[in-house]
């Protein structure tokens, strides 16, 4: 039976934590947590919990999970965030393939939970995600914060069912703070990786994620959170593209000096 490194990042996640760690533990051979730093009780509860800590300061989404791989002991890891959580079927679905791991990565839906709604419906869900998977074939990449897995291209890649359960915020307030993180870190990220954007695009990029969010994807079967949610979705790619839009002007008025 081949072993499974579970590897969590974590920063001030005191929260969610446990819960996460616990629904790893039946699953994994090892826990590997790589912390940045946190100012709050999260290193204490994980090393109770008996995982494997690390501490290392923040070095982007990317570049601290592929650090956090190189320090799990065997190949075949399944990477989550601090505050997810394997749901009981999803834990047993990678029990009954553990011991004939067949393919070299597995998909598996995730389920967002926004301000104490289950989000069904918007781009939330399925939500699909890669986190099981044999690291010499794969590592994460993508755009900060936007990281995902990826392969190589004969990598053979499986489904499993279950949820994996996402508590995204508790509150609208605590959203916003994520979305003014999030957006600057990916407006930064963009401008240095040479993407243009136009007026324009400030203005329809934000138009067409509501679209799709609440009528392509169904956001309004959610009800009024659906509502919330594609309006968030919107408001967040707005704040991307306005914020690109700004450093590329900057960036322009700095070269006519």
């Amino acid at each position: 039976m081949p072993s499974v490194s579970g590897v969590i990042i974590t920063l001030n996640e005191e929260k969610h934590i446990e819960r996460c760690i616990r629904s790893v533990q039946p699953v994994a051979d090892e826990i590997v947590v790589v912390d940045s730093c946190s100012s709050d009780r999260t290193p204490e509860i994980c090393k109770d919990l008996g995982v494997k800590f690390f501490t290392q300061p923040f070095l982007g989404y990317v570049e601290q999970k592929n650090y956090a791989l190189g320090l799990a002991s065997y190949d075949h890891v399944l990477s989550l965030d601090a505050d997810e959580a394997l749901s009981d079927k999803l834990a047993s679905s990678i029990l009954a393939i553990k011991d004939q791991l067949t393919h070299d990565a597995y998909r598996f839906n995730r389920l967002n939970r926004f301000c104490g709604k289950w989000m069904y419906h918007t781009n939330y869900y399925p939500d699909r995600k890669l986190r099981l998977f044999d690291r010499r074939k794969g590592k994460w990449g993508g755009m900060n914060p936007h990281d995902r897995v990826e392969m190589q291209s004969d990598a053979a890649t499986g489904f499993l069912k279950g949820d994996l359960l996402h508590w995204m915020c508790d509150s609208l307030e605590e959203h916003v703070e994520t979305i003014n993180r999030f957006s600057s870190i990916a407006a930064r990220e963009a401008f240095e990786g040479g993407v243009s954007c136009s007026t324009w695009k400030v203005f329809y990029k934000p138009v067409w994620r509501f679209i799709q969010y609440y009528l392509v994807k169904h956001g309004f079967l959610d009800g009024y959170m659906g509502l919330v949610v594609s309006r968030q979705a919107a408001f967040l790619c707005f704040q991307k593209y306005a914020r690109l839009r700004q450093l590329i002007l900057d960036n322009k008025q700095e070269g006519n000096k």
